[in-house]
């Protein structure tokens, strides 16, 4: 088959221009999503307004740059090996129309990479939103931003509302997950393959296809899917190295996480890491912190999480009577796993969520900036002490 460039009478394309002037390395040295912490720490949602919170309690976290700026780099300088951003186009209505306003998270993560120096910063890509020549460009230029630090989080497009913005309509689910198959692997081989290459499969086609520079990571950044159907499982445990997942009790997660890393192993022979996320809400007194996380939920925007919920469960029909304790969870903290108690508390449902098989959390906070603060003062020597970070 001949090239574009042959039928143009042009030379050929050197297969070879990453050698010398773009080095890689093994992301192992450079992203901390790597490292040997026995329980890695991370904040979720920093870039959206109300963080993970649909509630009008008081915080003074707030969605501008400025803002979203200083909670990276206080983060990064405690340790934490990840910031990861939601993805919204749309928000969820109600009385905060939750999440509305939301910065771009590929070019948010190109500004955060610039501004830190050592945690990891994702991206999160709704996949039928962005073309896989347009995305593995954009995370190669973010990867060498960070000089190996970044991470992409892969997300099928799960709110209708969204999809239908963009002028298409939602897929079936696991039609989701077949599209974002194809997705990714034309992405790995734009990363991976030297010279050009076709495609034509149900979902993309391309001649001469390239894409030059390489990620700064070998063999190619950090991913992270929370799939957490059979197909999501199946997806994550073929692809990514992050599986993130929120379940009801320590039993459950215990389960699930051992059902991950099997499926990957028998299934796929390699490995998974699987970590959760939540709000965690950490004060000197038993007392205090659910006295505040109790505020969270009587301030809650309950038509937001209505409508959350409603999504979440492909339209079915069901009250707030119903479904109050499952709104309570998306009201504080976005459905995941909550931590609300004293630092020794805290860091004992941390433990718990360690030896349930969990390899770190992304956290919520009602104030981030404020909050990390007392978390790094309080909250981190006690994780040390109890062998959960080594530093």
């Amino acid at each position: 088959m001949t090239t574009a460039n042959e039928r143009l009478g042009l030379a050929p394309t050197d297969p070879r221009p990453t050698t010398e002037t773009h080095p890689v390395e093994d992301r192992r040295r450079t992203n901390p999503l790597f490292n040997d912490q026995p329980m890695k720490l991370g904040l979720f949602g920093t870039n959206c307004s109300y963080g993970l919170i649909m509630s009008h309690a008081e915080t003074t976290y707030e969605a501008t740059w400025e803002h979203t700026l200083a909670i990276a780099q206080r983060a990064d300088a405690l340790g934490f090996e990840a910031l990861v951003p939601v993805a919204r186009w749309k928000g969820f209505g109600g009385s905060t129309n939750f999440n509305g306003n939301c910065f771009e998270t590929y070019t948010w993560a190109a500004g955060i990479s610039q501004a830190t120096e050592n945690i990891a910063v994702c991206a999160t890509s709704h996949l039928p939103t962005v073309h896989p020549i347009v995305a593995a460009k954009q995370a190669t230029t973010i990867d060498r931003i960070s000089h190996g630090r970044f991470g992409l989080n892969l997300v099928m497009g799960w709110v209708p509302p969204e999809m239908e913005m963009f002028g298409g309509e939602q897929r079936e689910h696991d039609q989701r997950y077949a599209f974002g198959q194809a997705w990714i692997d034309y992405v790995n081989r734009l990363w991976t393959e030297e010279g050009s290459f076709d495609v034509d499969d149900e979902f993309f086609s391309g001649r001469d296809v390239e894409a030059y520079p390489k990620p700064y990571q070998d063999p190619r950044p950090a991913l992270i899917n929370a799939g957490n159907s059979k197909s999501g499982v199946d997806f994550s445990a073929r692809n990514v190295d992050i599986n993130f997942a929120s379940l009801d009790t320590i039993e459950n997660i215990a389960a699930y996480t051992s059902m991950v890393r099997n499926t990957a192993r028998d299934q796929y022979q390699r490995d998974i890491n699987v970590m959760t996320y939540g709000l965690v809400v950490c004060r000197d007194t038993e007392e205090e912190a659910k006295r505040d996380f109790q505020n969270v939920v009587d301030q809650g925007d309950w038509g937001a999480a209505g409508n959350v919920i409603k999504i979440a469960l492909s339209g079915a029909s069901q009250s707030f009577d119903h479904a109050r304790e499952m709104s309570e969870r998306f009201i504080a903290g976005w459905g995941g796993y909550p931590l609300v108690g004293t630092p020794e508390q805290v860091v004992d449902g941390l433990r718990q969520l360690h030896d349930a098989g969990m390899g770190g959390m992304i956290m919520g906070m009602i104030d981030y900036n404020e909050e990390m603060k007392y978390f790094g003062d309080e909250v981190l020597p006690l994780m040390i002490q109890a062998g959960l970070r080594t530093r």
